[in-house]
């Protein structure tokens, strides 16, 4: 029996996994052991404590335990440690290190951006007959995508076809797409996508961003119709991509479908489909998003983003009342609120408002930065504070240590311009220290057509035709500035050079809340609606009440040659009359009429909304592509000062 026995131990002895007892206690406590020394180093909060672990390891003897050392140099990157001497010295004394301790010293090399020496150490590795793991690609394609070097990106994804076994990997692959997509070969992440055998959430979300961010919604939409299981990132990522690409209907229609689906929303969405409804000026579906937001718990009394974004919001819809509302009840501010309201302020015209919010900002530890002075000093600009706006020029770098930019110099050259002072505004952009770009070349320009000076437009215009070649707008402004001086040929000139160039003025459009918070939109010129017959039928009402008040119309806002009938025809049927029209008779007496409009509101519109509002007793808010006008009693808040 004892023979038996002896025979069955050395058979058993022979299989490779059999342990003795003595070998099974020796590794198990290594095991410990290593588990332990793990768990220390997860513990480890500075370079000291690593070393005190490190000392540990070689007293145990483990100095050549792969597993523990690749932990050890992975805290060591993560402390931001440099990889030579210390962890470089770790490594060169493992006599037979294992996949994963080299992949920690490349992954550190390639965190640290030396991305050669992350290439030469896995050529290094393949020269010793070590093979490359997952982890081993995924380091080095990160490195080649913050390099943005898709070339040695694509020799890395040559590499794991020729060694074989990663095309199938999910982690590599998801990597390989972040690398291409980010070096700008969106269609060859694309490819990467569609050749791989599994996919997760990461490799439809990372193309679905992608595809938002190249503005392409269409294959964006197909992928995420595609994507098997939608989670919050999916959502988030076409309804953040909309609204980023200004479709602002389709943003909140996707978010409204993510609603429906219960899917759970986050601060990321929220911000997202609030920069939707600044977009599209709707105060049925602010205060619906708004609603949403604090049952979520991100009420803006608790979170500074989401409160920030809705004081944005509740501005760009025409609450400015609200939107302070909004930011008086936030127990927590930062410079973003305020500069939101700031802007909310000098956006309706309220400059004292504006200004009187800076000084209560400057009291406290928020100081200003670049945003926060174009607000304030637009709210200068829409009023003609000269000298308080020249005064904040000056102090903005020598008291706060904002240095002025294109934008703000454009702000300054829009408030003097504004005010005629236009050689002096002229004499500021030839100074600037830096060469103008066309916001502040195009502040002279508009400032032009308010103070009918060809001149001064002429040079405003040939600095502009350079920088902006494509850029209609300001074609279509210098051609309105010589018709209003009667220059017909040039008129003339300028029309046939775009013309030549192939330019199509953008149409003057106007959208407007119905009665139960639904969007009309409504184009120049087009009689199409399906209630044209009665929005013909309130203009003429209006206009004949308007005319017995001493209107007439303002021909000089047809910038064509044409006759006294025609000109009254075209303007009949700008889109903020019309949508003013749709506005009277289908919200109820009494009801604000809110117009968003994507041009300048023309000076005859102007006229006429003054006169509605007291005719009809109604508060009209439009939102041109320049500001609020609240027209109220037959007057604007802009006070003509536009």
């Amino acid at each position: 029996m004892v023979a038996a026995s002896h025979k069955l131990y050395a058979q058993t002895a022979r299989n490779s996994s059999f342990i003795p007892i003595s070998q099974h206690y020796q590794h198990t406590n290594k095991q410990l052991l290593e588990s332990r020394l793990i768990s220390l180093l997860d513990d480890c909060k500075n370079l000291h404590q690593i070393k005190r672990v490190h000392a540990q390891i070689i007293c145990y003897g483990l100095h050549q335990s792969s597993f523990v050392l690749t932990k050890l140099i992975r805290m060591l990157t993560k402390l931001n440690a440099p990889m030579d001497p210390y962890p470089r010295l770790i490594f060169q004394q493992v006599k037979q290190p294992n996949p994963f301790l080299w992949t920690s010293l490349i992954r550190g090399y390639s965190l640290q951006r030396p991305l050669f020496e992350s290439i030469l150490l896995y050529n290094s590795m393949r020269r010793h007959g070590t093979g490359p793991v997952s982890f081993t690609f995924s380091a080095l394609l990160k490195a080649c995508t913050a390099a943005l070097d898709v070339g040695l990106g694509r020799q890395i994804h040559a590499q794991t076809i020729s060694i074989g076994g990663f095309t199938s990997d999910l982690y590599v692959g998801n990597t390989m797409i972040d690398m291409y997509v980010k070096c700008g070969f969106l269609d060859c992440g694309r490819k990467v996508f569609d050749e791989m055998p599994d996919r997760d959430v990461i490799s439809w979300t990372s193309l679905i961003v992608a595809y938002s961010k190249r503005g392409d919604m269409e294959s964006a939409g197909g992928l995420f119709d595609e994507l098997p299981t939608k989670d919050m990132v999916a959502w988030t990522a076409m309804v953040t991509g909309f609204s980023q690409n200004a479709r602002p209907r389709e943003a909140l229609c996707f978010f409204e479908r993510m609603e429906n689906a219960g899917i759970e929303t986050d601060e990321v969405t929220l911000v997202g489909v609030i920069s939707a409804c600044a977009q599209l000026g709707a105060t049925k579906y602010a205060n619906w998003v708004r609603h949403v937001a604090e049952k979520s718990g991100y009420g803006p009394a608790n979170n500074v983003a989401i409160g920030s974004a809705l004081v944005d919001m509740y501005s760009k819809c025409g609450d400015v009342e609200e939107a302070f509302k909004v930011f008086d009840k936030m127990r927590e501010r930062n410079v973003f609120s305020y500069s939101s309201m700031i802007v909310g302020f000098a956006m309706h015209g309220r400059a004292n408002a504006a200004v009187q919010l800076f000084h209560e900002m400057v009291k406290t530890d928020i100081r200003p930065n670049g945003v926060t002075f174009i607000g304030v000093l637009t709210a200068c600009s829409h009023v003609g504070m000269v000298e308080h706006g020249r005064h904040l020029f000056t102090m903005m770098e020598k008291s706060y240590g904002v240095t002025p930019t294109l934008d703000h110099y454009a702000c300054m050259v829009d408030l003097l311009g504004r005010s005629g002072c236009l050689e002096e505004a002229l004499e500021l952009v030839r100074t600037m220290p830096m060469d103008p770009h066309g916001g502040v070349w195009g502040a002279l320009l508009g400032a032009c057509r308010i103070h009918a000076n060809p001149d001064v437009a002429e040079i405003a215009a040939s600095h502009l035709f350079e920088l902006e070649p494509n850029g209609i707008g300001n074609y279509i402004l210098l051609s309105n500035i010589y018709a209003s001086a009667r220059r017909w040929d040039d008129v003339a000139r300028v029309r046939k050079l775009m013309r030549e160039k192939g330019l199509k003025k953008n149409p003057g459009s106007s959208w407007v809340e119905g009665k139960k918070g639904e969007i009309q939109e409504f184009f120049a010129g087009d009689m199409t609606h399906v209630k044209s017959r009665e929005i013909r039928q309130a203009l003429e009402d209006l206009m004949n009440k308007l005319q017995l008040h001493g209107y007439e119309p303002n021909l000089s806002c047809v910038p064509y040659d044409l006759s006294d009938e025609d000109k009254k025809r075209i303007l009949m049927t700008h889109s903020e009359k019309l949508a003013l029209a749709f506005g009277l008779f289908s919200t109820s007496a009494g009801c604000t009429i809110r117009i968003m409009k994507n041009l300048r509101i023309c000076e005859d519109c102007h006229s006429v909304m003054c006169g509605a509002s007291q005719i009809a007793s109604r508060e009209i808010v439009i939102r041109d592509n320049m500001r609020f006008h609240h027209f109220k009693d037959g007057k604007c808040s802009c006070g003509n000062f536009w």
